[in-house]
């Protein structure tokens, strides 16, 4: 396929996504915000402004210069930074997170913004240094302290889920720019020992290991939520009981138009819809990295092959919560669930995904003339 192919076919995906997100997050909220709101349209208003908005700041990326968008990585990482450390000290306390900034009834969550812009600054970093990457000091070490940096902001916040995310994500480009596996090897194994005593030094992180070990025993307590996600899956079968039909989004699910919305499809489109919206996921992998492999510059590939990897990894962790394949964690599926900065930052990423596409685009034509 063309790089222009490539484009048209994943814009139908994304679309496809936002519609199936519509109808199944209204199926969700309905009951819910009847009996809180006395409105039962409100989640899907509000979804449709967070769709409205990402879409609004999203062609206004596909209109900056290319140049200029990555000369403004730099200002975005340092931006995202301080975000993370005035809401660490600002932000409300939620269940013991400080994760938000309240404007009126809406809330950002800078966490969000903050991985783009880490793969924004990633992208332009590897790009510049890709000849030192088989160098740990001049090389390697540079993108892992700006990671360090940024995922540990998020992780005081607590995220654990969200820093699991970007460190995944910039092992990935740290991997596709062709750094020493034996050196990722090293800081994986470190990784993964810092993530078994973050998770032992926590209670209520001990209490969601225990839960994914064996839900059924504390049904009502830390097994509740995946085994109500169990009963909605398991209630699907093959057809589903069909839209509006959940008995879940009867205040059993929690978190069931956010996190546990694929729970949700599950049961009310039964293994036909979930066989779906895993296809369309697929398929936006697909096309995602297949248009990084055809970009010919280097901070098109990394910044495609970051973005794609961003939203197709938190779409694997939020199913296999969902299907628990992973213990509970709060991460929305992408371009579905309902989220207001989520949704924005997810779309404002697939925009740069179609820049760095048209770019790498010119960049082969432009090559191709010189010759």
């Amino acid at each position: 396929m063309s790089p222009r192919t490539l484009r048209r076919c994943l814009l139908v995906v994304i679309l496809t996504l936002l519609g199936l997100g519509l109808v199944a997050v209204y199926s969700a909220s309905a009951m819910a915000a009847a009996a809180t709101y006395g409105a039962s349209l409100r989640f899907l208003l509000h979804h449709l402004i967070a769709i409205a908005c990402g879409a609004a700041l999203a062609l206004g990326c596909l209109a900056i210069p290319y140049p200029q968008l990555r000369r403004a990585g730099r200002w975005l990482f340092v931006f995202s930074v301080i975000s993370l450390v005035l809401v660490f000290l600002l932000g409300p306390e939620v269940s013991g997170a400080r994760r938000w900034f309240r404007i009126g009834r809406w809330s950002l969550q800078p966490s969000e913004l903050a991985q783009l812009s880490l793969v924004l600054y990633l992208a332009d970093l590897l790009a510049r240094r890709t000849g030192e990457l088989q160098h740990f000091w001049r090389g390697l070490l540079p993108p892992l302290l700006a990671t360090g940096l940024m995922a540990g902001l998020v992780l005081i916040q607590p995220d654990l889920g969200t820093t699991i995310a970007m460190g995944a994500v910039s092992m990935l480009l740290l991997y596709v720019a062709k750094a020493r596996w034996q050196h990722l090897a090293a800081v994986a194994a470190v990784a993964l020992a810092v993530l078994m005593v973050l998770i032992a030094g926590a209670e209520y992180r001990r209490r969601r290991i225990l839960a994914f070990l064996d839900p059924w025993a504390d049904p009502l307590g830390s097994g509740y939520q995946i085994l109500q996600s169990y009963f909605a899956l398991a209630s699907g079968g093959l057809l589903g009981v069909g839209i509006g039909g959940s008995l879940q989004r009867l205040f059993f699910l929690p978190g069931a138009h956010t996190d546990f919305l694929f729970a949700i499809v599950g049961e009310e489109l039964g293994l036909l819809g979930t066989t779906a919206v895993l296809l369309l996921l697929a398929l936006f992998l697909l096309f995602g990295f297949r248009i990084a492999v055809a970009a010919q510059d280097l901070f098109s590939k990394y910044l495609v092959c970051g973005l794609v990897g961003m939203i197709g990894l938190e779409a694997i962790i939020n199913i296999a919560v969902v299907t628990g394949l992973l213990p509970t964690k709060g991460l929305p599926l992408p371009l579905m669930s309902y989220g207001g900065t989520s949704m924005a930052i997810n779309l404002i990423a697939c925009a740069l995904i179609f820049q760095g596409s048209r770019h790498g685009e010119r960049a082969s034509v432009e090559r191709a003339l010189d010759r």
